[in-house]
C-alpha cells in the first residue's frame, strides 16, 4: 500500500469538485491523512486604455466562505484560499505541503471549448509533483419544465 499522509483536493465548487472533495475525503479517512482543501481565485485582469483605469481590491468573503462550508464527515479539513492562476497555483501547494495526492474533478471538456478554455486538471496532471486523481462525475440535468407539467389524458 502507498504511504498517504497528505491529500489535496482542488476545488472550484462545481458538482464535479463536490464529488472529488467527497473522494478524497473517503480517502484520508480511509488511510488517516491529512485534508487540505484549495481554492484558487483568479486575480483581477488590468485593462489598459488611454486613462488610468483602477482596479478594485478583489473581495475573497463570498469564497472564503463557501471553502469553509464544505465538509467531510469524520474528517478533519484544513482551508486554503488562494489568489493566482488555479494549475501553477494548486502545483505549487501540493508542492509546498508535499502531498502524496492531488484529487481534483474534472469538467470533461472536449473540442472547441476545451481549446478556448484549457483544462486545469489536465496542466496539474502534467506537473504536478505528486500523484492526481482526477474524479468525473456524472450530474444529472435538470428536467425541462414541460416534461414536468403532466398533459390532460384525452378522453
Amino acid at each position: 500500500m502507498l504511504p498517504i499522509k497528505t491529500i489535496l483536493v482542488a476545488t472550484d465548487f462545481s458538482p464535479m469538485s463536490e464529488h472529488a472533495l467527497r473522494f478524497g475525503g473517503a480517502l484520508a479517512r480511509d488511510y488517516g491523512a491529512r485534508l487540505v482543501a484549495v481554492h484558487v481565485v483568479q486575480p483581477p485582469v488590468a485593462v489598459y486604455a488611454e486613462t488610468a483605469v483602477f482596479v478594485e481590491e478583489p473581495d475573497f468573503s463570498s469564497a472564503r466562505e463557501t471553502l469553509h462550508a464544505l465538509q467531510v464527515p469524520g474528517v478533519d479539513v484544513e482551508y486554503r484560499l488562494m489568489e493566482g492562476e488555479p494549475a501553477a497555483t494548486i502545483v505549487q501547494v501540493a508542492s509546498e505541503l508535499h502531498c502524496d495526492l492531488i484529487v481534483m474533478g474534472t469538467h470533461g471538456r472536449a473540442g472547441v471549448v476545451r481549446v478556448l478554455m484549457g483544462s486545469v486538471a489536465e496542466d496539474v496532471l502534467r506537473k504536478a509533483p505528486c500523484p492526481v486523481l482526477t474524479v468525473k462525475a456524472t450530474v444529472p440535468l435538470p428536467i425541462p419544465l414541460e416534461e414536468t407539467v403532466a398533459e390532460p389524458a384525452h378522453a
